[in-house]
């Protein structure tokens, strides 16, 4: 479908990934930003779009956000936090993606764009394409994950939906918030630029996508596919390890810290220590990631160095 002159409806549209699709489609379209704001900010949503403030799960809400002229829902609402590890994350997430697809079917509206991860896979052979089966996820935020992916489905298959479902790579760039590993790295060189802590061995190797980028691509795919299902990887053809980062950053901030290790190759319950995704279905749809891994990490470091210091301060 083409994504001009719609009304579009962003769950989650203040947050990270969220708000930077807001302001790519605000410029064409009609958009409805829905968020609580507790792990957003509200000044990074674009001033054209129309915001809805509450918790998606409180019906009043969502019957506010999502009306019957939306023309495509793009969700990303959901407890992000892959490192949480505990059930009510589960339950949190896919209480939000029934009550969206409900509020969907109710009012007549069928084309959903939803933002799944790399971490639906587990520990999967590398590069993993989006057909790679079984999937057995090893973390409660994957396990959410491949229960909304699920959910949609059977939307699409039986109720007439069109879902496009997006499993990420590490996405980083402007707004991504401390807890993330740049960040997180940014954050304890500024308290201390002698030493650094790193989680796990360091050895942990994943894909990185700058969230430009992943906004493009997701326009793309969402343009472009209209089968009932479509489920894309995004992600770049590299990866870069944990020290490696952490050598990026160090540059970046011109410190040159002793690295200290926690240990294992895990840096959390539940963290997948080599990732790197497929993305030749992507390709053969016409959007060819530009950048290497490293790349979108330096060009990442830099624009939160630039735009974040007061918050790592």
């Amino acid at each position: 479908m083409e994504l001009s002159d719609k009304r579009i409806v962003v769950t989650g549209g203040a947050g990270f990934v969220g708000s930077h699709l807001a302001e790519r489609l605000v410029a064409d379209n009609e958009v409805v930003v829905a968020d609580d704001f507790r792990n957003s900010r509200r000044e990074w949503v674009p001033d054209a779009a129309t915001v809805v403030e509450g918790d998606l799960t409180d019906p009043a809400v969502i019957a506010e956000a999502i009306t019957s002229d939306a023309d495509v829902v793009f969700h990303f609402a959901a407890d992000k936090d892959p490192g949480r590890d505990h059930i009510d994350q589960y339950r949190v997430n896919n209480a939000l993606t029934e009550n969206v697809v409900e509020r969907m079917g109710a009012v007549g509206v069928t084309n959903v764009a939803f933002t799944s991860s790399s971490v639906v896979y587990g520990e999967a052979p590398r590069p993993t394409p989006e057909d790679y089966a079984p999937l057995e996820p090893i973390s409660i935020y994957g396990a959410s994950k491949l229960g909304e992916e699920g959910l949609l489905s059977v939307y699409a298959h039986s109720h007439d939906f069109t879902a496009w479902l997006f499993r990420f790579a590490n996405i980083v760039g402007p707004r991504l918030q401390i807890g993330a590993v740049i960040p997180d790295f940014i954050e304890k060189l500024a308290a201390d630029p002698e030493t650094l802590e790193i989680l796990g061995n360091g050895k942990q190797e994943k894909s990185y996508m700058h969230v430009d980028d992943c906004v493009d691509a997701m326009c793309h795919v969402v343009e472009e596919a209209d089968a009932p299902v479509n489920t894309y990887n995004l992600g770049t053809r590299t990866t870069t390890s944990v020290t490696a980062i952490a050598d990026i950053v160090a540059d970046e901030m011109g410190v040159d810290p002793e690295y200290t290790f926690t240990g294992g190759e895990r840096g959390w319950t539940g963290d997948v220590p080599r990732m790197r995704l497929s993305v030749e279905k992507l390709s053969a749809l016409g959007w060819e990631p530009d950048a290497s891994s490293e790349d979108a990490v330096r060009r990442a470091t830099r624009e939160l160095l630039a735009t974040h210091a007061p918050d790592y301060a």
